[in-house]
């Protein structure tokens, strides 16, 4: 019988009431929990502990949370690739759109309720989490999980993605935006059907999140960004994912 192990959460954050506040409701939930004051302390502890998530606040005594952001998608291997949700300043867009540009999940807007947090924490590993096959599946099963569009290829049981065999760097919510957009390939989406089909998120109408997302996917799977050929603007609608490709 597989053993059942505790999501391990990191928070860097500065504000320690806040800290203590969020430990104790996270810890009541069911989750591991660890702080780290400044994002200096934070990138060491991600790199010991390889937790599966990092709340990570904006504002830090010694680097700012988008630094810490980039540093740590710019770390080795699977450390790279570790959900981060960003707490941002509220009412401030600008620091959320900056944020998804260069790699965060999602946002949260301080001040925030914990149940709101627990619930943007779990839809975040819950999209992570469907992307494993069950203990019996089969080669044929996997085979299933893999699509491939030209030199593109998704795999939905590794969570990768590859151009031309070399990886594609993608956050956990880009990954899950791109596979919804090519299991509904060569149909025009809207935004608001985008987002539907990626369940567990709530997105203002107003905001550019989803755009900001589409830049960074196309940033990384796409020869020339500026020029898609993948993923492709449908003035007015939305987008479409081509199903014919190189």
């Amino acid at each position: 019988m597989a053993r059942m192990t505790t999501p391990q959460l990191l928070m860097i954050e500065d504000d320690a009431r806040l800290a203590q506040m969020v430990s104790e409701y996270l810890t009541q939930s069911g989750f591991g929990f660890a702080h780290a004051a400044d994002g200096t302390t934070g990138i060491e502890q991600l790199q010991e502990r390889a937790p599966d998530l990092v709340i990570l606040d904006l504002m830090l005594p010694d680097i700012d949370g988008l630094e810490v952001c980039r540093r740590i998608r710019a770390l080795p291997g699977s450390l790279s690739r570790v959900a981060i949700l960003m707490l941002t300043a509220k009412g401030d867009p600008m620091d959320r759109i900056i944020g998804l540009e260069i790699g965060a999940d999602d946002y949260l807007p301080k001040p925030f309720e914990p149940r709101e947090l627990l619930a943007r924490i779990r839809a975040v590993l819950r999209r992570r989490g469907e992307g494993g096959l069950h203990g019996g599946a089969d080669a044929a099963a996997a085979e299933n999980l893999l699509m491939r569009f030209g030199s593109l290829e998704i795999d939905r049981n590794s969570r990768t993605v590859t151009v031309g065999g070399t990886p594609a760097e993608l956050t956990s919510y880009q990954f899950d935006l791109l596979v919804a957009m090519a299991e509904r390939a060569g149909r025009v989406l809207t935004r608001d059907q985008i987002m539907e089909a990626v369940r567990g998120r709530e997105l203002e109408a107003f905001d550019r999140s989803i755009d900001v997302h589409m830049g960074r996917i196309r940033a990384a799977i796409e020869a020339d960004a500026k020029n898609p050929k993948r993923i492709l603007t449908v003035r007015g609608v939305g987008y479409v994912f081509a199903k014919q490709q190189d």
